[in-house]
């Protein structure tokens, strides 16, 4: 009776060491005697213990920042630009296989790609399109993660740094563009005045 119940205790310990949960938000990426041998669905799992491992990939979206990068734009004004990029795991095999760590992976191919779109454009380009901007980067970014098994569904440019020298002149720049709108306006006032004095 006594050597019933321990091979009973050994027999579910056994099937409870083998037993893997996947949550929801997972697929677990399983390796048998260090081979890919597929990939596990949510729910419970059988794994044989000693033989099989397996990493578990969260496939929600997921966030990145993309730390200051310091740029030289097409008219040589050193810029500091930051971002956030938006991704998620499409195939959790290929994000296991084809790269050591796609997380850091991701954000240095951002912070690379961001800096040579943001070396191709004018200041004045970076500041009015930003938007196209953030779209051409992602575009790059989502072909290139694709062998990846990644998704990259947003890249937002954050922050557009300008030297606080830079900053003075474009102020200056602005209020003489102002300061003559105003000349121009007011001379037309004075000529209107003067024909209908006439």
């Amino acid at each position: 009776m006594d050597i019933f119940v321990i091979l009973l205790v050994i027999v579910i310990v056994l099937i409870a060491c083998c037993l893997r949960i996947v949550n929801q938000n997972e697929r677990g990426v399983v390796m048998t005697l260090g081979k890919f041998t597929g990939v596990k669905e949510p729910g419970l799992n059988f794994l044989i213990p000693g033989l099989q491992v397996m990493y578990k990939v969260d496939i929600r979206t997921k966030t990145s920042d993309v730390p200051n990068q310091e740029v030289i734009t097409k008219d040589n004004i050193p810029v500091q630009i930051n971002a956030v990029v938006y991704y998620r795991i499409q195939d959790a095999a290929k994000a296991i296989l084809k790269v050591e760590n796609f997380m850091h992976a991701v954000s240095q191919l951002a912070q690379t790609t961001m800096r040579n779109a943001v070396g191709e454009r004018t200041l004045d380009e970076l500041l009015s399109k930003r938007d196209e901007i953030a779209e051409n980067i992602k575009e790059i970014l989502d072909a290139k993660t694709d062998s990846w098994g990644i998704d990259v569904e947003i890249l937002e440019l954050k922050d557009v740094i300008i030297p606080n020298d830079l900053k003075r002149t474009i102020s200056k720049v602005a209020e003489a563009e102002r300061e003559k709108k105003a000349v121009i306006i007011n001379s037309e006032g004075d000529k209107i005045a003067a024909d209908n004095l006439a």
